[in-house]
């Protein structure tokens, strides 16, 4: 089977490996085993690859690069005029050439690959929508269209369209999905964790505003004030940096905030393990990978309630649902703080629904979806 992925993401070439985000290129790698060629269509760029970057394992890749873009600015929609014609025409070449298409949206070449999928009916094709798909939350016009166009079973041929959530109303093109990163061999007992001593809250994600890190640490650093031993990690980067070093200078919170920065996957797995409370206040997911793997080694999960969020807290049975209120979450936190029995109760609940979307499954779905 020639395979072929279409998807904004950022590429990089260091001899003869090409490497993209992580936690993208692992997943891929997935559907990577079920194939004979692999066509990745991409915008490629000149830099140096990141402790969170990671190489496609195949033995026949081809890569097809494509100019990113976007219209966000004047600058950039003129450009866009000018180069969507020559993408159009890279994304149709591949197409044409491919047994099966794959789409990754929401993104730039996603809206493409969108419309020029219809130009192949008969090509079996799936889509991942990695955004939130629930219908009733705000989102650019754009994201809007892409969902539209998916939905749309007679635009949208022969193609399962995997979201993450379970949607009322939905055409036949959409499929509820999930995502996975450990394997089954990684499902070994828990590491005991008790509320004494320090209590460990970590943040995994990029440093900007939708992801909200600044409430992470004004959560925590409130909790500090109120008398409790709590500690919280950050792990990423990105350009709210600055202002988290600001902050945490202005409010002498050197002792318990740290930026950790990007670091590979195997050292925030050990802080997972070694953590309390994973944390995310963001203000819009797919799947919040950070959440799925921080519950799958025992962390209780503090999310806002977006996308598929509240399904994967058990609608706050295994987690705290924020509510983006300084004073009501707070007083969320210290319910859960001060009750070993409710914190135990959650930490096993979440890890038991994590642990059932393991690598080994997410492996067995991907076959069932390139075999029907």
């Amino acid at each position: 089977m020639k395979f072929a992925i279409f998807t904004h993401v950022i590429h990089k070439k260091q001899g003869n490996q090409y490497y993209a985000y992580a936690p993208y290129v692992r997943e891929m790698n997935v559907w990577a085993k079920q194939v004979q060629e692999l066509i990745v269509v991409a915008p490629m760029a000149k830099q140096e690859r990141t402790p969170i970057d990671s190489f496609y394992v195949h033995t026949h890749i081809r890569f097809v690069p494509v100019d990113s873009f976007n219209i966000l600015s004047l600058g950039g929609l003129f450009k866009t005029i000018f180069n969507v014609p020559k993408i159009s025409l890279a994304l149709y070449k591949a197409m044409y050439y491919a047994d099966h298409i794959h789409l990754r949206c929401p993104g730039n070449i996603g809206l493409l690959g969108c419309f020029v999928q219809m130009l192949f009916p008969n090509t079996p094709k799936t889509a991942k929508y990695a955004g939130n798909w629930d219908p009733k939350s705000k989102q650019p016009w754009t994201y809007r269209l892409q969902k539209w166009i998916l939905s749309n079973s007679f635009l949208t041929r022969n193609m399962q369209v995997l979201v993450y959530g379970e949607w009322p109303n939905q055409t036949k093109n959409i499929k509820s999905f999930f995502t996975a990163t450990y394997p089954d061999r990684d499902t070994s007992p828990l590491l005991p964790k008790v509320l004494k001593g320090s209590i460990t809250f970590v943040f995994v994600g990029t440093l900007v505003k939708g992801k909200n890190p600044l409430y992470a640490v004004q959560l925590v650093a409130e909790l500090f004030q109120k008398g409790y031993d709590v500690v919280l990690r950050i792990y990423g980067e990105g350009v709210q940096r600055a202002q988290l070093e600001s902050y945490i200078l202005k409010h002498k919170l050197e002792g318990i905030i740290v930026l950790e920065g990007n670091q590979n996957q195997e050292i925030i797995k050990k802080a997972y393990q070694n953590s309390h409370f994973v944390v995310l206040p963001s203000e819009s997911e797919g799947w919040p990978k950070a959440i799925a793997e921080g519950m799958f080694w025992g962390c209780v999960p503090v999310a806002t309630a977006v996308s598929c969020v509240p399904f994967m807290l058990d609608n706050g049975n295994s987690g705290i649902l924020l509510e983006m209120n300084l004073g009501n979450d707070i007083r969320q936190l210290e319910a859960v703080l001060d009750d070993e029995s409710c914190f135990q109760m959650m930490s096993k609940k979440g890890s038991d629904w994590s642990r059932t979307y393991t690598l080994d499954a997410f492996e067995n779905e991907i076959e069932k979806l390139l075999r029907s």
